[in-house]
């Protein structure tokens, strides 16, 4: 790596639509958030390696010496290993202390380092290297942190191990990899993601690393090659959800009601379709007003139908009802029953009514952020380049 500091970034995610119809074999849209997980990676010579990350207040080193002692159980062969390697995982698992399956946020982001770092760089000698990452992303809501993370860790550890080349020009502000280097970070951050969740889509990880939209159907990723940046609103109910147990959930109400279920998941295939079709055209004439009109009636049809399939909730529905006295409209993402909602924000709303809807969201008790979709993915950046607040955070320790 050229430089002593190198600095990138990953979005969060967003399901614009199709939620659960995606288990059943129709198609998901997955749209980035302009909300991103940042990262430093500083090469030293401390004989160590250290993670700082702030959002948990947490700060680890481990000695050189000791993670060697590791290496005999992994037959990592660098940027060339595309499984997951689950002796080097256990081995990790005890090395960190975690052994009964429970794992918390500290927990996960260190086996996933640990994980990338021993992968990559097992083979030759082990750098000393200084991590620092920090998210505007909410953990546990559903939003891609983890994959946001694991996307991060692998373009920069990547970039360490020189497996892939630095993007970034001595002019700009910016960089992107070639498709063929995004590939190589995609497979490594869905390695990082199989340790924290075990059995990821792989949606979640291609987002951060694509950015944009991508199409999702029968386990098939296709990223949409141009795609309008939309604003939003974001708003986190702070309800907690299972996702395993929702998912369950419609599929009993599938099991117990095929012939009413069946027409509903093939209706939302088909709200996910026309959107696409939408966005396309939004990309390729002027944008209209019945453009979003239509996107508008789209976002209500589609969170009748996860009403219907179970996966609403109370708080849910007064997202939904506090939005709509504004003239805006809403949708859950993600798993539903609680987690978070997607308010869609037309090129002319007045920032005085965007404004005074986060407030009557927040006096809800909710967390509520303007942003957008659509956004880039995972990107190097100049240090000019990144927030003034999120470089003072990384540069902490």
């Amino acid at each position: 790596m050229p430089a002593n500091d190198f600095f990138v970034s990953a979005p969060g995610k967003a399901i614009l639509h199709g939620e659960h119809a995606v288990v059943h074999g129709k198609v998901a849209l997955a749209v980035s958030l302009n909300l991103r997980t940042y990262l430093r990676l500083e090469t030293t010579t401390t004989g160590k390696v250290c993670i700082n990350l702030p959002n948990i207040d947490t700060f680890l080193c481990w000695n050189l010496t000791e993670l060697k002692q590791l290496l005999p159980y992994s037959c990592a062969k660098g940027e060339e290993m595309k499984r997951l390697d689950p002796e080097l995982v256990q081995r990790l698992r005890e090395f960190v202390g975690v052994t009964n399956g429970n794992l918390d946020t500290c927990n996960m982001a260190t086996l996933s380092f640990l994980y990338l770092y021993l992968s990559l760089f097992g083979s030759s000698e082990l750098p000393s290297l200084t991590l620092s990452v920090w998210s505007e992303l909410p953990t546990g809501a559903g939003l891609g942190s983890s994959a946001a993370y694991s996307v991060c860790l692998a373009a920069a550890l990547l970039s360490a191990r020189g497996a892939i080349p630095t993007p970034l020009k001595e002019w700009d502000h910016t960089g992107r990899w070639c498709q063929e280097d995004l590939e190589l970070i995609n497979s490594w951050a869905f390695q990082g993601e199989m340790i924290i969740h075990g059995n990821p889509s792989g949606v979640d990880n291609a987002v951060g690393t694509w950015g944009g939209m991508l199409r999702f159907l029968a386990g098939k990723i296709i990223p949409l090659s141009r795609v309008p940046l939309l604003r939003i609103l974001l708003t986190n109910t702070k309800v907690p959800r299972s996702t395993k147990v929702l998912v369950a959930r419609v599929k009993d109400k599938i099991n117990k009601f095929p012939s009413i279920m069946t027409p509903v998941l093939d209706s939302v295939d088909a709200v996910s379709c026309t959107c696409e079709k939408v966005l396309s055209e939004m990309t390729s004439e002027p944008i209209t007003g019945e453009h979003y009109n239509i996107l508008e009636e789209l976002i209500d049809i589609n969170q009748h139908h996860l009403n219907v399939m179970g996966v609403g909730h109370p708080a849910l529905d007064t997202l939904c009802r506090v939005t709509l006295t504004r003239g805006l409209h809403s949708k859950l993402t993600g798993a539903g029953g609680g987690g978070c909602g997607i308010t869609l924000l037309r090129p002319e709303t007045d920032s005085v009514v965007v404004q005074s809807t986060v407030q009557d969201l927040r006096d809800c008790g909710f967390d509520c952020w303007e942003t957008s979709i659509g956004g880039p993915g995972v990107q190097q950046h100049a240090p000019l380049s990144v927030k003034e607040e999120v470089l003072e955070i990384l540069n902490r320790y």
